[in-house]
């Protein structure tokens, strides 16, 4: 993509909102809103026709929502990243969407600057958390975790080595591989590495999977 600029459509049954999104993004020269939808069902129809590299996704839209969506997006254009856009009161939905292989998401009233970079996150093959929400949020989704579940994540995470442990702990705080790197003392490229490593061990397809994991494992 090195050259090229970051393909965006903006999902939202709301005109208002996805023309303040729009706005947002083509104030940066790299990102290029190609196309906008206001149901589930035509976004899937616009990321596959203008080849879009980032998706960002209301979840209540009418056809078809956006949790719906999100199986859909993976087949027909599983090269797009899909960010879903939420709210605090849609906790169980953002589970739903986490779990399904969103690259993260994002409050609606997230910050101009804090939107592009997420968009920028997701374009480079990263997940991202909203800052602002990650900890309140992901605590709130562990708090209510079934016994099952937390003994299934302990179970996979015993495969980990102490350090890949450490690592996932860190993923599930919502730290960059930046803060994590200062955190351990490790430079950001070798924590990537071991990012990659437990993805892999884990059986994750991104950081944001493997942080509600940590979060189950209760690390």
């Amino acid at each position: 993509m090195a050259g090229q600029p970051i393909r965006v459509v903006i999902a939202d049954d709301e005109p208002l909102i996805r023309a303040g999104i729009r706005m947002i993004l083509i104030s940066d020269p790299e990102i290029e809103v190609v196309g906008e939808a206001a149901d589930g069902r035509a976004a899937v129809e616009a990321a596959r026709a203008h080849a879009a590299d980032v998706v960002l996704l209301d979840i209540q839209m009418p056809v078809l929502d956006g949790l719906s969506a999100l199986p859909e997006f993976r087949r027909a254009v599983p090269e797009a990243r899909v960010i879903v856009l939420t709210t605090f009161g849609e906790r169980e939905n953002v589970l739903r969407a986490l779990e399904h292989g969103s690259a993260g998401f994002l409050l609606k009233d997230t910050a101009p600057a804090e939107l592009i970079r997420a968009v920028r996150a997701a374009a480079a093959g990263d997940a991202y958390l909203s800052p602002a929400a990650t900890r309140h949020v992901v605590e709130r989704l562990a708090g209510g975790r079934e016994a099952a579940r937390a003994e299934e994540a302990r179970g996979r995470v015993a495969a980990l080595s102490e350090k890949e442990r450490e690592v996932l702990a860190l993923l599930g705080e919502g730290l960059s591989n930046a803060d994590a790197g200062r955190r351990l003392h490790m430079s950001e490229a070798t924590v990537k590495t071991y990012v990659s490593r437990i993805l892999a061990k884990l059986d994750c397809e991104n950081r944001v999977q493997a942080a509600l994991l940590a979060r189950d494992a209760g690390l």
